[in-house]
């Protein structure tokens, strides 16, 4: 398909399926979630950002092109630090820290929901098993991270003040988000060189987005409707 139609095709997917449509975060930027509840969404989600340098190191080893190994490198960085400043997976930390829990817990998986493991699990599993077109196309969930990012420090800040201390990882990613999406989305375009390609391309980014949104299918179930947790996950004082 021509180049703008095949671009458009990822904008149409990420207005359709990113998840700042899902329920979960609609009530946190309402001011609607417990303390309890973004506990469980933060320890959570550390074990989906404690798995982002694996799945990019494992993009970066299928790659026999030293330039783009040049540029996908830096989202290792952006991830674990270069031992002079914290990098996200710090960061992150920090804002578990912030609703209360022990940085430990998120470090160990304690008390994660299977299903966030799974999920996760799924994510890393794909990006090493498809093609590596596949897998660089996955990653562009990031072409709309920005717009949620700064909506969500907006309405953290706004009904959940004692979060303040920990949103320093948001911060950095809304200027490596938009970098690492454009470098993403422009060899996805130049590598595309077929509509099976294109559309397998587009068709990864569906997945990508379908494994976001199945994590927070596990958090609103476990903890807002119906609000059962599985034996062994965390439990809130207030739920």
């Amino acid at each position: 398909m021509p180049e703008p139609e095949f671009i458009a095709g990822f904008h149409a997917i990420g207005k359709e399926r990113y998840h700042h449509l899902h329920r979960f975060h609609l009530l946190m930027h309402e001011g609607k979630l417990t303390h309890g509840q973004l506990q469980a969404w933060a320890l959570n989600r550390y074990y989906y950002q404690s798995r982002i340098p694996m799945k990019d190191a494992a993009i970066l080893a299928r790659s026999d092109d030293p330039s783009f190994r040049m540029a996908w490198r830096k989202r290792l960085i952006d991830h674990d630090g270069d031992g002079t400043k914290p990098g996200g997976i710090e960061k992150w930390l920090k804002l578990v820290e912030a609703t209360g829990l022990p940085r430990m817990q998120a470090v160990r998986g304690e008390g994660i929901l299977p299903a966030t493991r799974f999920a996760v699990e799924a994510y890393v599993h794909f990006v090493s098993t498809r093609t590596h077109l596949e897998a660089v196309a996955s990653s562009l969930t990031e072409l709309f991270s920005r717009d949620l990012i700064s909506l969500r420090v907006d309405r953290l800040l706004q009904h959940y003040p004692w979060l303040s201390g920990g949103l320093e990882y948001f911060s950095g990613r809304l200027t490596q988000a938009p970098e690492d999406s454009e470098f993403a989305l422009n060899w996805v375009v130049k590598h595309a060189r077929t509509r099976e390609e294109q559309d397998s391309a587009h068709d990864a980014l569906r997945a990508k987005c379908d494994i976001l949104w199945a994590q927070l299918d596990a958090l609103y179930y476990a903890y807002v409707n119906p609000g059962w947790p599985p034996p062994g996950a965390f439990q809130p004082s207030d739920l």
